[in-house]
């Protein structure tokens, strides 16, 4: 079992940068893709940015070039730097960690970007 913890989310300007953090507990041994989803009141939870063990990366087309995902794989902790943000990228954040063919979830982290 693989329990994941958030940090980072928060209100920021359109404009404005913030650092999401993830960590990893419990079984960890065995993890392979992680990333970041998001999801708003009344839409389906969206993929933003995946990152495999060995640190190959997958962003969605309405975040490149403004976000980035990376991950520390002695700690076990993915991060999310987000730059740029704009009001539209409003949305509670989870992260996710997949083992053995089965997906684990955060409990999401809430970021809010002002106009």
């Amino acid at each position: 079992q693989v329990q994941l913890v958030e940090s980072g989310g928060g209100l920021v300007q359109a404009g404005g940068s913030l650092r999401l953090s993830c960590a990893a507990s419990g079984s960890i041994s065995s993890i392979n893709d992680m990333g970041w989803y998001r999801q708003v009141p009344g839409e389906p939870r969206e993929l933003v940015a995946t990152i495999t063990k060995i640190g190959k990366t997958n962003y969605a087309d309405s975040v490149k070039g403004r976000f980035t995902i990376s991950r520390d794989n002695v700690k076990i902790t993915v991060h999310l730097q987000m730059n740029s943000l704009k009001p539209e990228d409003t949305a509670v954040y989870y992260c996710n960690a997949n083992q053995l063919m089965r997906a684990y979830w955060g409990q999401g982290t809430q970021v809010t970007v002002s106009s």
